[in-house]
């Protein structure tokens, strides 16, 4: 039997990328420790694929190597290590020698020359090597007996692997390096040699450096573009390239002071790990270890440590029995029998709840068929009823018609509380089928997001690992991937009878492991039963109605926009005095920056000058080529997104554009949408009011748009309690030009339209937080002149400046911040060391409870007003659509006007605060019409 291979981890290489790729987390104390557990994560997945394998985590060496004294400059242009970043160096080598693997830190040479000299010494041993790392300068070590893993893209490369990637063999890898150079190292290579250019010379002359220099005519032979006037380049940089090859090569001749006899892996020193665990806050690994549980592996995604567990909150996973149950001791029912379904529905029946889920052939509700139900009453009990598996060979099964028909009574029980993960998507299945889901609702996705709405992800499977510590059988597992996936009706029961009964058993038992959570956290109950629970029907209503779009307006405006998007590229190619790919941000770059000489405003993170919208949208002030592009970009997204897709989303059945609504995403408690994405429609410009001109009404009626006007800076007022801000809305002054005769100190009726619209700019700056920078960017005056208008702003306004820096404290305090009606925000960077990072957190708390509450009224509204309209409201009318403050009616012509009154009141009657809210309604035949 072949001996294991040695592992050798390039831990410097991933400690970077885990920083960049994965979402910054840190501890309640303010440590960043977003990139000690993803790399930790790849080390425990490595020991569970390598089992037996001897391994060493090799990290660079502080100070110089021989690199700099072949050439000075080598990596002198790369930016200092982000603060964030080296304060979790140490920790995770503490983590790393606690697990019980060898590290090494050589100096004078690199990561990568240690394990390239480690990788040649287990070959000429008979051992093979694995590297893990993510570098592409590594291929250059590939060998029949080497081979590169990266954990972060789950990719293999032996010899062909490196061959498919990059179009050459290993061997010439150095000598591709060496032709193009690169920048994150600064090895300068050859001025005007690409990668595509490196590779077909490489590939064209069938050799290295050595064969190209031996026989530059033959370059001008090759069929790529430029070969002709490539000789000359090669030839003036002939030493340079040479340089860079040296650069390039990984030293597999370091002098070590440990063989492949010392990398054995230890047993963890596991008080030194609890203690690690403690101080970075990693409750889901410090669990398991202090229940002797350690797995080896866990999900960064799903089992990172959440700001919500606060010290109210008890983290652990719950010792119970019922929590501790796994997959294997649940009794799995699967119900083919008539008696058999009879004794459960008269179960159901007699229960005061119970959780249900439909299996179904779509994830779009307007399209789905069902194929099951899963039921549970009691954890560790659950049961499906397979009622449309089609496969070859699948058993007999109940009518679908009957069953449903008699599921109805007991889903329609208002005594009986039902209980589900995003039963919003089942309720809106339920009701194409005429079955109406009453009594009170419970959703599991809904009582993580309350507790805690800066977690990243409130799925079922997330869930699961996170609060019950139970990997869940995931539907690509049972249905498969990509083209060739299932859908429900083609599984086979033997599969689809333990995953539906996971499903209901999983969310009944997360249903009673958050909801005592959330009622040991502050006013979150409040939030979840009175807002996000009641909203679910009206959003699953408003959705079901959908909204009617003029297709053929959208045809004419693709036309249009086709033949300006056309005129703009010819343009940008006349402004840059060739063609170029004007989606490309590395051609874009290199025209802007190296051809036409634009300053860099910014760099990516890899160091490339950023073409980013908001670098763009500066330079178009100065410069005439960003401002097409510009123009370009918004043009091409308005074409892409609505004026081509809009159409195809329209319903076949319905002949209506059927939006959905996600409660679960924004961190603020503001609702999102999706197919298509309404909270994005542009408003401020010609064309995008002309896509809101496609959104119409049916013959007979008129569309509705009520929007409650100002509504943040009256929840500003509100919370700050300020006296100018109460008394200029007390008078039904226009805010902005109140605070432009504040800030400009003008009369009232002297104020010019510029002022207005700076002292606008100031008001909606101000509560995002926006400092004199920023102000100054957006009004086009000098920083000094911003700061003075926020001086003046906050002197003729102090109960606001009282109100920031109260909420800055707060936030540091409490960690979080909360809205007029309880929800929260939490903050997990409000004490990071980096001060970019932790001043964003302050803006967040400065606005985090203006827009909540913004986004809680309006939920409120719509709760209200729903109930109006399908009760005793004498309108003939249909709730639409909601975006940001503004809800859309369809409503029929000859009641608009009586219409817009009521709901105006009813809207207005949201919330009581210090200023009263204000509502503006219009209508129109189109959306646009209506504002």
């Amino acid at each position: 039997m072949a001996a294991s291979p040695i592992v050798l981890v390039d831990g410097s290489s991933y400690l970077y990328r885990a920083f960049h790729a994965l979402p910054p987390l840190t501890t309640s104390e303010g440590q960043p420790t977003g990139a000690v557990k993803g790399v930790i994560n790849m080390l425990k997945r490595l020991i569970r694929d390598y089992p037996g394998s001897p391994m060493a985590v090799v990290f660079d060496a502080p100070g110089k190597t021989f690199r700099d004294d072949l050439y000075a400059e080598y990596k002198a242009q790369r930016p200092p290590m982000p603060d964030d970043l080296r304060a979790q160096v140490e920790p995770l080598h503490d983590c790393v020698k606690a697990l019980g693997l060898p590290l090494l830190c050589i100096k004078g040479v690199e990561a990568d020359d240690v394990i390239g000299t480690l990788a040649r010494l287990a070959t000429e041993a008979g051992r093979d090597a694995v590297i893990s790392t993510g570098d592409k300068d590594m291929a250059q070590l590939v060998n029949q007996h080497i081979t590169l893993v990266n954990t972060m893209k789950d990719e293999t490369l032996d010899v062909a692997g490196v061959n498919d990637k990059f179009g050459l063999p290993p061997e010439l890898i150095i000598d591709y390096l060496a032709l193009m150079g690169d920048k994150v190292d600064n090895i300068p290579g050859v001025p005007g040699v690409g990668e595509k250019t490196a590779i077909g010379l490489l590939q064209g002359m069938g050799g290295g450096l050595d064969t190209i220099y031996a026989d530059l005519d033959r370059v001008t032979t090759l069929s790529f573009r430029g070969a002709k006037t490539l000789p000359k380049k090669l030839e003036a940089n002939r030493d340079q390239a040479y340089l860079s090859y040296r650069l390039a090569t990984i030293k597999t001749d370091c002098e070590l002071e440990v063989g492949l006899d010392d990398l054995a892996i230890a047993e963890p020193d596991r008080e030194a790990l609890k203690t690690l665990y403690q101080k970075l806050e990693f409750k889901n690994w410090l669990s398991e270890l202090l229940k002797g549980q350690d797995k080896g592996v866990d999900d960064v995604a799903a089992g990172t440590p959440t700001p919500a567990d606060d010290a109210t909150v008890d983290d652990t996973v719950d010792d119970s029995d019922e929590q501790k149950m796994s997959s294997a001791e649940r009794r799995d029912c699967v119900i083919l029998e008539q008696a058999e379904f009879d004794e459960w529905l008269a179960r159901l029946k007699q229960t005061e709840a119970f959780c249900f889920d439909l299996e179904t052939t779509s994830l779009d509700y307007m399209e789905a068929d069902i194929v099951g139900v899963g039921l549970a009453i009691e954890p560790g009990e659950a049961a499906y009823i397979p009622l449309g598996h089609d496969y070859l060979d699948a058993p007999a099964q109940l009518d679908r018609r009957t069953v449903l028909a008699a599921l109805s009574e007991v889903l329609g029980d208002p005594d009986i509380t039902k209980i589900g993960q995003n039963l919003k998507y089942d309720i809106s299945v339920l009701a194409r089928h005429d079955i109406a889901v009453e009594g009170p609702l419970i959703d599991t996705m809904l009582e993580s997001y309350v507790l805690d709405s800066t977690a990243t992800r409130h799925d079922m499977d997330s869930l699961a690992l996170k609060y019950l510590g139970e990997a869940t059988v995931k539907f690509e597992d049972i249905a498969g991937k990509g083209a060739k996936q299932l859908t429900f009706n083609q599984i086979a029961l033997e599969q689809a009878v333990p995953y539906a009964c996971e499903d209901v058993d999983i969310t009944l038992r997360l249903h009673r492991e958050l909801r005592p959570r959330l009622e040991k956290t502050g006013r979150l109950t409040a939030v979840l039963d009175e807002l996000e629970r009641p909203l679910i029907r009206v959003l699953s209503r408003m959705e079901r109605n959908g909204v009617a779009l003029d297709a053929e307006r959208l045809h004419t405006q693709s036309r249009e926009l086709d033949k300006r998007i056309r005129e703009l590229e010819a343009r940008a190619y006349e402004l840059a005095g060739r063609e170029f790919n004007l989606g490309s941000p590395k051609q874009l770059g290199q025209v802007l920056f190296e051809e036409q000489g634009i300053p860099v405003r910014k760099k990516t993170p890899k160091g490339a000058p950023s073409t980013a919208e908001a670098v763009l949208e500066e330079l178009a002030l100065d410069f005439p080529l960003p401002k097409v592009i510009m123009e370009h970009r918004g043009l091409s997204k308005l074409r892409s997104t609505y004026t081509e897709k809009l159409p195809k989303l329209v319903n076949k059945g319905t002949g209506r554009l059927h939006t959905s609504y996600h409660q679960a995403v924004a961190s603020t408690g503001r609702l999102s949408s999706s197919d298509p994405n309404l909270q994005n429609i542009p408003i401020r410009t010609e064309e995008g009011r002309r896509i809101r001109q496609a959104f119409i009404a049916r013959p007979g009626y008129r569309i509705v748009a009520a929007d409650y006007s100002q509504i943040e800076l009256r929840i500003m007022a509100h919370l700050s309690g300020d006296k100018g801000l109460l008394t200029a809305f007390a008078d039904d002054q226009d805010i902005h030009s109140a605070t432009a005769a504040e800030v400009f100190g003008v009369a009232l009726d002297k104020v010019s339209s510029d002022q207005r619209r700076s002292a606008k700019a100031i008001n909606f700056g101000l509560i995002y937080g926006m400092s004199a920078w920023g102000l100054g960017r957006q009004l086009h005056i000098e920083q000094k002149q911003a700061k003075v208008y926020i001086e003046r702003y906050f002197d003729r306004y102090p109960g606001v400046a009282r109100y920031m820096e109260r909420i800055r404290s707060q936030a540091a305090e409490d960690g979080f911040v909360e809205t007029v009606f309880g929800r929260r925000l939490y903050l997990p960077e409000i004490h990071s060391q980096n001060h970019g990072r932790r001043q964003g957190a302050e803006r967040t708390a400065i606005n985090a409870p203006m827009q909540g509450t913004a986004a809680d009224i309006i939920k409120r509204a719509m709760i209200d007003v729903d109930a109006w309209l399908n009760s005793e409201c004498e309108y003939d009318a249909w709730m639409v659509m909601q975006v940001h403050d503004e809800l859309v009616f369809e409503v029929r012509e000859e009641q608009v006007d009586g219409f817009m009154t009521a709901v105006k009141e009813r809207m207005q009657g949201a919330a009581s605060l210090d200023v009263a809210l204000t509502v503006e309604a219009n209508s129109g035949v189109n959306w646009d019409e209506a504002h």
